[in-house]
């Protein structure tokens, strides 16, 4: 099983796994959140980002969300990236981490694919033509 991290702003990352929780009906396992606020030194983060790889790597490797790609939470998780072992997706959504949770049995190159899928999907502009009339 892929173990997922998110690095995120503040709670952010909490957030979406309680949200995803919602979704599936129970909390996943193996999946964890490192939140980074305005008074982290990213140099003191990065170890915590490091340990929480590491236990969340069962053998078939982890991906690394996050939600700003070159922010602070972005930066933490580029230098965890290993290829084939940690990858990373920048531009965390619910869509994407659902995604992610469901096809998570598969490859890591294949849960990469499924979650950038998943966020791409999941933004789409919402218009008068889509609430079928009803306002």
């Amino acid at each position: 099983m892929i173990g997922i991290l998110i690095i995120s702003h503040g709670a952010l990352g909490n957030s979406l796994i309680h949200a995803a929780s919602h979704v599936l009906g129970t909390r996943p396992v193996a999946v964890r959140e490192l939140g980074v606020t305005v008074r982290d030194d990213p140099e003191l983060v990065l170890p915590r980002a490091r340990d929480l790889v590491r236990e969340l790597d069962a053998g078939d490797g982890v991906l690394v969300l996050t939600d700003v790609y070159g922010a602070t939470p972005g930066n933490i998780a580029m230098r965890l990236l290993e290829k084939g072992r940690v990858e990373g997706v920048a531009g965390v959504n619910l869509p994407m981490l659902v995604r992610a949770l469901t096809y998570r049995n598969e490859p890591l190159v294949t849960v990469v694919e499924k979650a950038l899928s998943g966020g791409v999907a999941g933004v789409l502009h919402m218009n008068a033509e889509h609430c079928n009339g009803e306002h």
